[in-house]
């Protein structure tokens, strides 16, 4: 398993209890948007060195067309892996393996501080 499954099952499992329905497309949600901050933080590092550099390679409209493509893709992508019949293997997997201790509020700061250090990057260059 990887650490994105890690952190879905660890949110499935929080949220299950308090919000039973609701659980999957929470803990979709939160993986969602922890990968797009991630791609954006890529992304601006790489724009911000590709101008170091002097590198005209994608102009800035075509980046953030491409960017909510992407944004797009990996929400699809993780709707499509965790609805399905993956997520009860996996489930069933990571039930064998003892119970995580994450802190929740900590695991909602992390994609608010990756969003941070991106928009601080950009700011930046």
């Amino acid at each position: 398993m990887t650490t994105f499954d890690t952190l879905f099952f660890h949110f499935f499992q929080h949220y299950k209890i308090k919000r039973n329905k609701k659980a999957n497309s929470i803990a979709i949600f939160y993986i969602s948007v922890l990968q797009i901050a991630l791609l954006l933080l890529l992304g601006v590092f790489f724009a911000g060195f590709s101008r170091q550099m002097h590198m005209n390679t994608m102009s800035s409209d075509k980046a953030w067309t491409l960017f909510v493509i992407m944004s797009i893709f990996i929400y699809f992508k993780n709707w499509i892996q965790y609805s399905g019949r993956k997520r009860k293997v996996l489930n069933a997997k990571n039930l064998k393996n003892k119970k995580l201790t994450y802190n929740i509020w900590l695991l909602w700061f992390l994609p608010i501080a990756v969003l941070a250090l991106a928009f601080v990057l950009y700011q930046a260059v």
